[in-house]
């Protein structure tokens, strides 16, 4: 059996997908966010996201992360993998934003 301890999740069971009885290594909306973010990289090759775009999609997430720890509302798991999908779309973006920016750092200001 692989045991994922490196990130940080709560793994509630309760918030959690199950397949064959065996309870996912991450609660939903980070699995949502991990496949958002796997799916949408290598898209990053063919369409480029615009960094206000990027930004926007993490929003729903907060939003529903942020309600439910503070506003006494319970979140289902299917809004929350949704809104980590949209998440992982913003973080491939921002991440891809971030190394542009670092390369070009390195190639025109360091190297030149």
């Amino acid at each position: 059996m692989i045991k994922i301890e490196f990130v940080s999740c709560h793994k509630l069971p309760e918030r959690s997908f199950f397949y064959k009885g065996k309870q996912f290594p991450f609660c939903a909306r980070c699995t949502g966010i991990y496949v958002g973010y796997f799916i949408f990289i290598p898209l990053l090759w063919f369409m480029k996201i615009d960094i206000y775009w990027a930004l926007l999609a993490v929003l729903p997430t907060i939003i529903d992360g942020l309600t439910q720890a503070y506003c006494n509302r319970e979140s289902n798991n299917l809004l929350r993998f949704a809104s980590g999908i949209l998440a992982g779309y913003g973080l491939a973006g921002i991440s891809d934003f971030i190394a542009y920016w670092i390369v070009f750092f390195f190639k025109y200001l360091i190297f030149n």
